[in-house]
């Protein structure tokens, strides 16, 4: 017993040592928040404040000396974010994460970002404030590459330290303008139901804008043979370790609508969460120059950003950017494709890609006069005939540099739209609003018309010289209102107004949030900061109530059981409300999904059904579906004896939907509240290690929200016990031009991305119950709360 007792002793004493020795080992990853560093580069001492939320304030003699010091501070707080977003245009993300990673990098490799950016890089003017203070800001990031701590990530996988360079800066851009297209996970499935089922069931859809009634207004008074595609690159997205931009609120009051006659603008852009999530923030103050920004890692310039003279964010355009075309090879020679001209030979590109713990793969690129195709990037997609990928991002030229430099330093707002016109993908909606009592709304994009008769949400004829002509539009044409005479602009996503009569293609959002955003913006001229604090956080739909009422006045008088007479009473009496207390949304998406599969994953099978569910037509469809009576997507094509009407496949979904909830939740329709089902877990991309997850994950916490609210927390609609949220708010903003210096933000974690550091996640609960920070302009309140980081000159 003694010697079991000693040996006992010894283990424990092993583990106790080991885990002293990993807890010193991190302890010294943590980053620096006060003391003095020397640094090369900067003409004078610099001075960073960092607040009690981490959020550095850099106070230097100029901007390069700031762009340097925000480099480093960028760096030591995100730079396994800054690594891991920087590998995926250029596919790089296979030597770090081996095979698992080599579909991703296949696909990113073939989209020509890379290209793009070398191109884009040799035309910019090396002599101009773009181009040197962005090579300020890298040479901060790689002087902490060189000399700080190394993140544990690097160490955990081996990851060999590189010099930041330019075309990372390219490419982190040309991922983010990926992920905002919707063409690549739309396109294919619609081209699918068109050639196995006919227009007649393409109605219901809405591809002819025609289930859009919420639109944005303009005002310039004032200055399955195809689904695999989709599939995949949707699956792409989803898996990546950086996460793709979704959707966006935004909206800007002018004087006469707010409180204290002065601006208050507000902006919660939409992103998929991971740990650490996506901006990080900072404030500069020079002689010349201010700006509390929002940046992607490894950026040098804002995408988000206020100071005391102007404020800007985004949401999505969601405007058609790209296009898939249908090439044909020539029969006798597969190097050749066929043109309106003849056949020419495909351009080939060949690039290396390392793939750690393997054999590099030799990958060759096959390009059109359209773009390149890509089933050969695709594994499951290789046996079909040539679809290739066209792309405004890679074809036009890029100067996202010089306008994301632009909307920064602007000094008016005309300053301010000149750069958003430099912008030609993504397309963005950029708010915007100032003191001197002006906003506006633009929109970014390289915009053009296709010939009559062609519908870009289908595949197009890459042979026939009609469906690839474009009519490129004048910026002019881009919608936008400034200092509109209704007193605000906003954004949603939903369909801007014709221009000239023409409906600018894309795949715009229902229009739920939307009307809720009107409506309340309509109802009242005395909103102030709380009021709008309020109203982001608002998680109520107007158009849920709508089709529950729809989907009820169907079944009314059909036989129920007495837990389902219960639910039903339930949803009757539901205000529209998502709250973590409210019982009525667990039955509505758990009703909502099984209606949508009964009605839909007969014609379209399993797999198409499921890249359905993720499709923004999906959404836009379900009010105007359940309102036609004769859709012919009722009848169950599997009962052949038998053609199912709206009823029976709406009473039948409520059937199997009280039924999933009662062994799910329990037999007690009042204890099936929000909270139990609806959560968020923030998950770094070593979290599913599971002995890796406590340390890197954060959460899991109850959230309310829901689909397309304004607090728009989104899901995937299944028949899981529990909804995996997994995008929302990256941010929510507000700034007041009445007392710029007290605006509001709230990140959905922390700061830092660091998982040592205190502010890894110390916002988490405060963005999970509403709640808000202030976004710190004033110099003394700064030093009063925060430590001190002083920069020497080397």
């Amino acid at each position: 017993m003694k010697k079991l007792k000693k040996v006992l002793f010894i283990f424990i004493s092993f583990i106790a040592l080991l885990s002293l020795l990993v807890y010193g080992y991190l302890f010294t990853t943590k980053p620096q928040y006060e003391g003095e560093l020397a640094i090369k580069n900067i003409s004078k001492e610099t001075t960073v404040y960092f607040d009690d939320y981490g959020v550095p304030h850099i106070y230097a003699a100029n901007q390069k000396d700031a762009m340097t010091t925000l480099g480093y501070v960028h760096a030591q707080d995100r730079l396994w974010q800054m690594e891991l977003i920087r590998r995926i245009a250029p596919g790089k993300l296979s030597e770090i994460f081996g095979t698992r990673a080599l579909k991703n990098d296949k696909f990113f490799i073939g989209l020509g970002i890379e290209e793009n950016a070398e191109k884009a890089i040799a035309e910019l003017d090396k002599s101009g404030k773009p181009y040197q203070m962005a090579m300020a800001y890298l040479d901060g990031v790689n002087q902490y590459l060189e000399n700080g701590k190394t993140p544990i990530e690097f160490t955990i996988l081996g990851i060999k330290k590189e010099k930041f360079t330019l075309k990372d800066v390219y490419n982190t851009f040309g991922y983010m303008a990926f992920s905002f297209a919707m063409a690549q996970k739309t396109d294919p499935l619609l081209t699918d139901i068109k050639n196995q089922y006919g227009e007649e069931y393409l109605k219901d859809l809405g591809i002819d804008y025609s289930l859009n009634p919420t639109r944005l207004k303009i005002s310039k008074e004032q200055t399955q043979q195809y689904v695999e595609i989709s599939k995949s690159i949707t699956a792409l997205l989803e898996n990546s370790p950086v996460p793709p931009f979704i959707g966006s609120n935004s909206w800007v009051l002018s004087p006469k609508k707010t409180k204290t006659g002065k601006v208050l603008f507000c902006n919660d852009p939409h992103i998929e969460y991971s740990q650490p999530g996506t901006w990080y923030e900072a404030h500069i103050s020079c002689p010349e120059y201010e700006m509390y920004g929002y940046y992607l890692a490894g950026t040098p310039f804002p995408l988000l950003g206020h100071n005391r003279n102007y404020a800007y964010g985004l949401t999505m355009f969601e405007n058609d950017d790209a296009d898939l075309f249908q090439e044909e090879n020539n029969p006798k020679n597969e190097n050749q494709y066929k043109t309106v001209t003849g056949f020419e030979n495909y351009k080939i590109r060949t690039k290396t890609i390392k793939v750690k713990d393997s054999t590099s793969v030799i990958l060759k690129i096959k390009e059109t006069q359209h773009g390149p195709i890509i089933n050969d990037l695709m594994a499951d997609f290789k046996t079909q005939k040539p679809v290739s990928f066209s792309w405004i991002y890679t074809q036009q030229p890029n100067k996202i540099l010089d306008a994301v430099y632009g909307l920064s330093r602007a000094n008016n707002i005309e300053e301010f739209q000149k750069s958003v016109s430099y912008i030609v993908a993504p397309g963005l909606n950029i708010m915007y609003g100032d003191a001197k009592n002006n906003i506006a709304w633009f929109t970014s994009g390289k915009l053009y018309k296709l010939e009559k008769g062609v519908n870009a949400n289908f595949i197009l004829n890459g042979t026939n010289g009609i469906d690839d002509k474009k009519e490129f539009l004048d910026y002019s044409k881009n919608p936008s209102a400034v200092n509109p005479s209704w007193n605000y602009v906003y954004s949603s996503n939903n369909m801007p107004e014709a221009i000239d009569g023409y409906n600018y293609p894309g795949y715009y959002l229902p229009e739920d949030r939307a009307r809720r955003i009107t409506n309340l913006l309509d109802s009242k001229s005395d909103w102030n900061k709380e009021d709008v604090s309020k109203m982001m956080t608002d998680n109520t739909s107007p158009v849920s109530t709508e089709i529950v009422k729809t989907m009820l006045s169907v079944i009314d008088g059909e036989k129920l059981s007495n837990q389902e007479k219960e639910a039903v009473s339930v949803l009757r009496n539901w205000k529209g409300t998502n709250g973590l207390t409210d019982i009525a949304p667990t039955i509505y998406n758990k009703w909502i999904y099984l209606y949508l599969k009964n009605t839909y994953q007969d014609e379209m099978g399993e797999t198409s059904f499921k890249q359905f569910l993720k499709t923004h037509i999906m959404k836009q469809s379900i009010v105007f579906q359940t309102n036609n009576e004769n859709s012919p997507w009722w009848d169950n094509i599997a009962t052949k004896n038998k053609k199912e009407t709206r009823k029976d496949i709406l009473k039948l979904a409520l059937q199997q939907a009280i039924l999933s909830l009662n062994n799910q939740l329990g037999n007690d329709v009042n204890s099936w509240t929000w909270n139990r089902v609806h959560k968020v877990e923030y998950k770094h991309p070593l979290g599913s290690v599971a002995l890796f997850k406590p340390f890197f994950n954060v959460g899991l916490f109850e959230i309310s929200g829901a689909n397309e609210v304004i607090n728009n927390t989104m899901f995937d609609y299944s028949d899981a016990a529990e909804y995996s949220i997994k995008a929302g708010p990256s941010t929510r903003r507000i700034v007041d031009f009445s007392d710029v210096e007290n605006s509001w933000s709230i990140l959905p974690t922390g700061q830092s991305g660091n998982p040592m550091s205190k502010h890894y996640n110390d916002q988490a609960e405060m963005y999970a119950t509403g709640k808000f920070r202030k976004m710190k302009l004033n110099k003394e309140e700064i030093i009063k709360t925060s430590t001190k980081l002083v920069f020497k000159t080397k």
